[in-house]
């Protein structure tokens, strides 16, 4: 599909374009937010505790007098990293386990194969947290373990493109030219089987900022003063009954972060794939 063709689909979608802006409205947040932030997000007033919405604090202020837009804003920042990272190393890692596996088939695929069922027994939220508990929880950490936690989809949808495309003319004329397993891989073949994994991945930064937000909410994410949508939630759990700013702000950020990627993500996937509209 040309990328012409391709953008004209997705703009055409209005839901997909929302998405989109929303997305990017998120980034420019988190790349301006030292300059977006009204307050110093670590910044303790003990004269400002728990004070509701107003003008000098519009979405009010947590346990410690510290402005709760400010950490809502800064706490973008380590969501998105989150989300692109863990995103990113579990992609690089499908792409590579699934390009072998669907390449080579034979035993290759066989044992590749029952690795990710492997790994697709363990619940990933059970398994992230027994992790996670092991080692010191930190947003590398984090990262990291949603990574190497999230693979098995974009490996098993990359097999199933290399192995339909194998077989292709333009595959085995690189064949008779000599070209290298590597080459094949990389130069005709991974171009081709992109599609579905860049949707899957959309969708996957979503999940991963929900995981991180969940972990950092339950205490095994990025700590305390760090900014998090997750650990401002455990604040407002803490005192629903008096400050219901601090549970709906920062789960207001995290409902239409999620659902910006996910409107996203589907426009993509529609884009691709226009039959899916039927």
């Amino acid at each position: 599909m040309k990328r012409r063709e391709f953008w004209g689909r997705l703009r055409r979608n209005r839901m997909a374009m929302a998405g989109l802006v929303l997305v990017i409205g998120m980034f420019v947040v988190s790349l301006a937010a030292p300059w977006l932030a009204p307050y110093d997000p670590g910044q303790i007033d003990l004269k400002a505790v728990l004070l509701p919405p107003s003008a000098q604090h519009p979405l009010g202020t947590d346990t410690l007098g510290r402005d709760v837009l400010s950490r809502i804003i800064y706490g973008s920042r380590v969501s998105l990293k989150v989300g692109f990272v863990a995103v990113g190393l579990a992609t690089l890692i499908g792409l590579l386990v699934g390009a072998v596996a669907g390449f080579y088939g034979g035993w290759v695929d066989f044992w590749l194969m029952r690795l990710v069922d492997l790994m697709l027994c363990f619940p990933s939220f059970f398994l992230i947290l027994a992790v996670i508990a092991v080692l010191e929880p930190s947003i590398w950490n984090i990262m990291v373990v949603i990574g190497l936690t999230s693979w098995m989809g974009v490996a098993r949808l990359v097999r199933a493109e290399f192995l339909s495309l194998r077989e292709r003319e333009f595959v085995l004329a690189a064949r008779a030219l000599g070209a290298s397993d590597i080459r094949i891989m990389l130069r005709h073949m991974l171009p081709n089987a992109l599609a579905p994994v860049m949707v899957y991945a959309t969708l996957g930064v979503a999940g991963a900022i929900l995981t991180e937000s969940a972990l950092s909410f339950l205490g095994l994410g990025v700590q305390p003063p760090t900014p998090s949508w997750g650990n401002i939630l455990t604040a407002g759990k803490d005192n629903i009954e008096i400050a219901w700013w601090l549970s709906l702000f920062p789960g207001l950020a995290i409902l239409i972060t999620v659902m910006s990627y996910n409107l996203l993500g589907e426009g993509i996937r529609e884009a691709i794939d226009p039959r899916l509209k039927d």
